[in-house]
């Protein structure tokens, strides 16, 4: 496991690199970032290269036994060249070009974009073929699904079309068109989404391919990147960096082609005080683990309070700087890299903190970062280790997409319920893989399902086999509701679903930011909230009931048996206590060990390799907690992580 910074050589004096570079290595850093925004020192004039400071910054962190992450400095393009081509700037929504001076401002299939791009790729890799110290590459930078609305991309995104549908009969047919007079009659008709987006007036068929197209097309330009860099580091590990950003890419099509996986992790700094909000970073980390079913990088960790484009958040509290970064370790990362080594004196960024703050005077969160070091040396035979996990959560970002595209009620977004069920398995002390929908599910016993949206075939048959075979499925309210066009299915909800639930729903009330109120058989009572489906059993027995509206007595919750395993169905949403219940007897009914009586975000998380058995306690909160565990008491201060490593 280890620990990096980001550093900016080229944003603060020369006269700082060296003795930057020694408190790197005195304090414990093994990893360094270097250059994702640099192209306008790389490049200062067209053609005329400048390397020289680069090497020089190379050859001090060489010297200190330091290993380099290079990037490709595509995001940020020199003014020089978006004077000699300013059409390669990227077109707004509302068909304006970006404003240049700001990053990720380029078209990235703009063809003189994509020509200066390969050249400085091609004098990059060239130039360090042969230099052991790069031991990764990234690409670009925080890259989004590209929503550029310039003539290029509309062309690339009308052909797109053309390749999935191949006629516009087929493209109305999946749209339904016919609403509203929306057929096409020609290609050049079909435009992007301008204006705001998402648009509650515009087809969500139609919003849902541009996603896709969007998607895609960022792929593709990642796999060229990739492709290039590969030519001179065929054995060198390539990845790109990714956070759950406005306009996301699909990440398992975003990294298929990529060594690994890397995020940028930064967790409030503020815990809410609704006691009800899942705030934990947990349900990120164990996402990003399973795009690609193994370890990860955090390439962007918190450091310090964030400001740039919103006002000055709180800095983070004593303990959260080491604590967040051992939650990454705990939950698949083996290496962390913290963004960033010292603030920018200038520019838009000069309030996104990092360890050294303007005062130039290492402090507070240093030497927390410094102990962070030191400890993380301690887990060197953890990094072997893998996280094997009875529980898996379903995720599928086109799900996303259309809950984004069309909200289905107030209050109401596509990861709280899967986030509130990750929180419930994680108090009890439980793995959880969160994996894409269509993952295979043997090997495990519990499959949680939360609004399986659109329906896709292979998810279907992968539940129903896995029911059938003897697992536990958690489905949930807004499942079956779509097909893959995103259009509604002319069945009872949750159609496809039906016979796995055993019941049918009758109804449903979205009751946004109201409350209603659930009841369960020994007469507890628990609020719900956003969502009501009223199911009407088959098979399947109720577990909870409406206690509220008028649809009170019906049922809320069934459980149903389907082949030789169970299958739950939760028509709203829970309380977290709800959730916390119904998991534990879930848990107590398929036999699966946990943790009782463990505070709320108080989170347990096991990595097991050969021999070794590394359980990791994190104390998510600002107040200190007292537990039994174990036949004794543990104390946590707040955001302490607690490492208990067995061997033989």
């Amino acid at each position: 496991m280890r620990i990096g910074v980001d550093y900016y050589p080229e944003q603060c004096g020369r006269s700082l690199w060296e003795s930057d570079a020694d408190l790197m290595q005195q304090t414990g850093v093994e990893v360094v970032r270097l250059a994702e925004f640099a192209w306008c020192r790389l490049e200062p004039q067209e053609g005329c290269f400048d390397f020289g400071w680069l090497d020089d910054i190379i050859g001090i962190l060489t010297e200190r036994g330091i290993g380099i992450v290079l990037c490709t400095p595509t995001n940020c393009p020199p003014l020089w060249f978006y004077e000699k081509y300013p059409e390669a700037v990227q077109t707004e929504k509302d068909g304006h070009k970006t404003r240049t001076g700001i990053r990720g401002h380029r078209c990235i299939n703009n063809t003189d974009f994509l020509r200066y791009a390969e050249r400085i790729i091609d004098v990059m890799t060239k130039r360090y073929a042969d230099n052991a110290s790069i031991i990764a590459w990234q690409i670009d930078n925080e890259l989004e699904a590209n929503f550029c609305f310039c003539e290029t991309c509309i062309g690339k995104y009308r052909r797109w079309l053309k390749d999935k549908y191949t006629t516009l009969e087929a493209v109305n047919v999946a749209y339904g068109n016919a609403m509203w007079s929306g057929e096409y009659s020609s290609w050049e008709q079909i435009q992007p989404p301008f204006g705001s987006y998402p648009d509650p007036w515009l087809n969500p068929s139609y919003m849902l391919d541009y996603n896709r197209y969007a998607s895609d097309s960022v792929t593709e330009h990642i796999n060229w990147q990739a492709e290039l860099i590969r030519r001179r580091f065929p054995h060198t590990p390539v990845t790109t960096n990714v956070w759950f950003c406005r306009n996301m890419p699909n990440f398992y099509d975003e990294f298929r082609g990529l060594d690994f996986i890397s995020y940028d992790n930064y967790p409030t700094t503020k815990l809410p005080d609704n006691s009800e909000e899942c705030y934990s970073h947990a349900f990120h980390l164990d996402l990003m683990r399973g795009v690609k079913r193994s370890k990860f990088w955090i390439m962007e960790q918190l450091s310090g309070g964030l400001g740039c484009w919103a006002p000055m958040g709180r800095t983070p509290s004593p303990g959260m700087i080491k604590g967040y970064s051992l939650q990454s370790f705990a939950h698949g990362a083996d290496t962390v890299v913290h963004f960033r080594w010292r603030n920018a004196a200038g520019g838009a960024e000069m309030h996104w903190h990092g360890l050294i703050d303007h005062s130039n005077v290492p402090g507070r969160r240093f030497a927390e970062f410094a102990e962070l070091c030191k400890e993380t040396k301690t887990l060197k035979a953890v990094r072997d280790t893998e996280i094997y996990s009875d529980v898996a959560i379903l995720y599928s970002p086109e799900d996303e997409y259309a809950f984004k595209i069309q909200p289905q009620t107030n209050g109401m977004y596509y990861l709280e319920q899967p986030m509130l069920l990750h929180s419930a398995f994680t108090k009890h002390g439980l793995n959880v893989d969160v994996i894409h929908q269509c993952e295979e599910l043997s090997g495990y016993k519990i499959v949680v399902a939360p609004e399986m949206y659109l329906t896709n075939e292979t998810a279907v048959k992968r539940l129903y086999e896995f029911a059938e075979n003897g697992g536990t499925v958690i489905l949930t309210d807004r499942s079956g509701v779509k097909d893959k066009f995103n259009k509604c299915i002319m069945q009872q909800l949750p159609t496809v679903y039906r016979s796995l639930i055993g019941a049918y729903i009758e109804e449903y009330d979205p009751i946004g930011y109201d409350n209603a109120a659930i009841r369960l058989s020994d007469g507890s009572v628990y609020k719900c909230r956003q969502w009501c489906d009223i199911i009407q059993p088959e098979t399947a027995e109720t577990v909870a009931t409406y206690d509220s509206e008028f649809y009170k007595g019906k049922a809320a919750i069934t459980r149903n048996r389907y082949g030789s395993g169970t299958v739950y169905y939760i028509g709203t949403v829970c309380e977290k206590s709800l959730y916390n219940r119904l998991v534990k007897d879930i848990l107590v009914n398929t036999g699966i060990p946990y943790v009782d009586g463990l505070p709320d975000n108080v989170e347990i998380t096991t990595r097991t390799g050969d021999g070794i058995e590394a359980r990791f306690i994190f104390n998510n909160t600002n107040k200190e907690q007292r537990f039994m565990l174990d036949g004794g008491e543990v104390c946590l201060a707040p955001f302490e992580m607690k490492t208990d490593i067995k061997e033989g």
